[in-house]
């Protein structure tokens, strides 16, 4: 007989084909798991896979008895109680660096859509403007990234592969995080004094309480109004109602947001604005990445049901 595995998050069902070749899944499709299974059953659990931003805590833990591993599809971790998980011994594992590539390329993408105005000049085009000569402030030159400083927000697989994706584009590129780098980009000891100098902050820190709204009205002011923030970490990162203020008075230029404080709910007071380019939290969001990450989510899975320690653990947890 093989294995269980709970299935705690809400997923697509072609994301969990493969897991279900190797064990038996239970998918409790982000419903309540006293809800969703017998207790008795959910007794005899010993793992589960979970999306890192799903809010994981002591309460569901607590229903699963036998719960020995955690591990999360993707490389963030964040909805789950690291505190709560270690009181209990369950072991907590996700997927580092799987989707790096391509959340990258998705905060590139943004970054070049937002400075260039490229929805702006896109509905120009499909409403017939262009065609009429009508005359548009939006479309009026704006710098371009040559000779820009863009600021990293975070060097971690993410952080790094963005900076040298943008150091392409003829840009100076210098960066914050808790610790110094080995790495060819100038260091700022604060967020502050990264904000300061920058004209594009890329967000690529990983979410917790010491990031939360760490890119706040001040950081925003210090930007710019040139300047432009683009997020592809989590929506908590930003205190989401001083960006709408910020965009709406001009204080920024623009911004780029693949994520949000509440998902899937944009808010009206940011999808209305023509400054700022959204996208549904689908940076890591290709074939290869998802391979990528379910390599890891096995790779966890099949070492735990072995006996032996989470080749992908979560460091402290």
């Amino acid at each position: 007989m093989p294995d269980k595995v709970l299935v705690y998050s809400r997923f697509p069902k072609a994301q969990l084909i493969r897991f279900g070749e190797r064990y038996e899944m239970l998918n409790a499709a982000g419903k309540r798991l006293d809800d969703a299974f017998p207790a008795a059953e959910l007794a005899e659990i010993r793992a589960m896979i979970t999306a890192g931003g799903t809010a994981l805590g002591a309460d569901a833990m607590d229903l699963l008895p036998k719960l020995g591993a955690i591990v999360c599809y993707g490389t963030g971790y964040d909805g789950v109680d690291l505190a709560a998980a270690a009181k209990r011994g369950i072991a907590v594992g996700h997927s580092p660096g799987a989707n790096a590539a391509s959340v990258a390329d998705t905060a590139v993408t943004l970054m070049l859509a937002s400075v260039r105005r490229l929805l702006v000049a896109d509905h120009y085009v499909r409403s017939g403007d262009w065609a009429g000569a009508k005359p548009s402030p939006m479309m009026r030159p704006q710098a371009g990234m040559r000779g820009r400083k863009v600021g990293v927000y975070g060097m971690g697989e993410i952080g790094r592969k963005i900076a040298s994706r943008v150091a392409a584009f003829e840009t100076e590129v210098g960066y914050f995080s808790r610790s110094k780098h080995d790495v060819a980009y100038q260091y700022f000891p604060t967020l502050e004094a990264l904000a300061d100098w920058c004209s594009v902050l890329m967000i690529a820190v990983r979410a917790g309480a010491e990031t939360e709204h760490a890119v706040n009205a001040d950081i925003l002011r210090r930007l710019g109004s040139d300047g432009f923030v683009v997020n592809i970490s989590r929506g908590s990162v930003i205190d989401q109602p001083a960006l709408v203020a910020a965009l709406t008075d001009g204080v920024i230029a623009g911004a780029g947001l693949d994520v949000f404080a509440r998902e899937p709910h944009a808010p009206d007071a940011l999808t209305a604005l023509p400054n700022v380019v959204l996208s549904p939290h689908v940076g890591g969001h290709t074939l290869e990445s998802h391979v990528a990450m379910q390599d890891c989510v096995l790779a966890n899975l099949d070492a735990f049901f072995a006996g032996t320690p989470l080749p992908y653990k979560v460091t402290g947890a």
